[in-house]
Parts: structure tokens; sequence; C-alpha cells
């Protein structure tokens, strides 16, 4: 369930958006006092009615009002953290692209400035920084982040065999593939090629090279 992906205790998400027209920035202050309120009191249906339209894409209101139910003594905790004396409001925005990768914006001095960019390239000065690169690249099953934690020698080999499918697929109805029950390999110009199996009705790609 997507719901379980939120076990650790709500954050508060401010989504601050800039028209032309409209320059000036909401003021987030509101929105804090009135989510801390709503989780001191437990308020599983005004937490849901603050959430954005992409995260009530991934939980229903019976999962808001289980994880409330689940997590109350957190909820206090963080409301109180978030409404006290040495609490510090920051706005922020996140831009998310196409491919996966996002980059966070600071509001300072009421200009949006890059914070952190996950699509900027990154230097790795040890090997372990390396792999680091290479599980982030999969975790977010981000292939340009894969591609940059790649050498250019395999990176540049990778992208010319995907090139090659590519042109190689361009018209598939005039492939000869070969079937056999429920199974078909089909050959493509350049040496590459494709398997497929039948399940349940539905031809998939098994494997290709």
């Amino acid at each position: 369930m997507a719901a379980d992906r939120y076990k650790a205790p709500f954050a508060v998400a401010l989504a601050l958006t800039a028209a032309c027209a409209r320059p000036a920035v909401p003021d987030p202050a509101p929105a804090v006092r009135a989510y801390a309120e709503a989780a001191r009191r437990g308020d599983a249906n005004r937490i849901y009615a603050m959430l954005s339209e992409r995260s009530r894409r991934d939980l229903r209101p019976e999962d808001v009002q289980r994880l409330v139910a689940e997590q109350k003594r957190e909820l206090s905790a963080q409301a109180a953290a978030v409404t006290g004396p040495h609490a510090a409001l920051r706005a922020g925005a996140v831009v998310r692209y196409p491919d996966g990768e996002t980059a966070a914006l600071d509001l300072d001095n009421g200009q949006f400035r890059v914070g952190a960019a996950e699509g900027l390239p990154s230097l790795s000065r040890t090997p372990q920084q390396a792999l680091e690169q290479l599980r982030k690249a999969l975790a977010r099953r981000s292939y340009p982040a894969l591609l940059r934690a790649l050498s250019p020698a395999v990176g540049s080999a990778i992208e010319s065999d995907l090139r090659a499918l590519v042109e190689g697929l361009t018209r598939p109805e005039e492939l000869d593939v070969q079937v056999t029950g429920d199974t078909a390999v089909v050959r493509i110009e350049g040496g590459h090629s494709v398997r497929l199996r039948r399940e349940a009705g539905v031809w998939r790609v098994e494997d290709f090279e």
C-alpha cells in the first residue's frame, strides 16, 4: 500500500507557487499553525484536507486516519516542536522533472534560489561515493542519473545500444517475429534480439539484448 511509505511521523509540506501576475509569495505561517493544531488534536480529516493534490493520490482518507491513530504521540510532539520558541520557519519549493529528478528551491530575501538539485552532475571523490550515486540512481529509477554514475565509455556504449534498439523497433509490424507457443523471438537489425512471453493472454517483453 502506498501509505506504508509514510510510517515516519508526518512532515509539513508547504507548496508555494508564484505566477508572473501575482509575484507575492503567500505567508506559510498560518498553514504551519493550522497543521500544528490539527496534529495536536489528532484531527485526521483536517490533516487530509491540508495535503497536496500529489499526496492525496498516494493516501486515502482512511489511510490518514489509520496513520494518525498509530502516531498520536509523534504528532503531538511534532505539533509542539513546530510552534515552539526555537522553531525556524523556512519556505521552499520542489520542482519535479518528467524524468523523476528534483530541484529544491529556498526562499531567500523574497526570491527563490536553488538549494539542492539532484539533477546537477556531482563528482565522486571516493569509490564509496560513486556507489552511493549508483544506489540513488537505481532507487529513483532515474536513467539520466544512472548514466552520470557510469564511466563515459560504458555510458556511451549503453546509449549506442539503446539507440540502435529503438531504431530497429521503428516499424514493429514489419519485423520477422518467430512465435513458438507462448514464446516469441525477434531479431533486429544491428545484432539485437528481443524475447517475449505470453502470460494470461498478454504478451510482454521477457528479455532483450
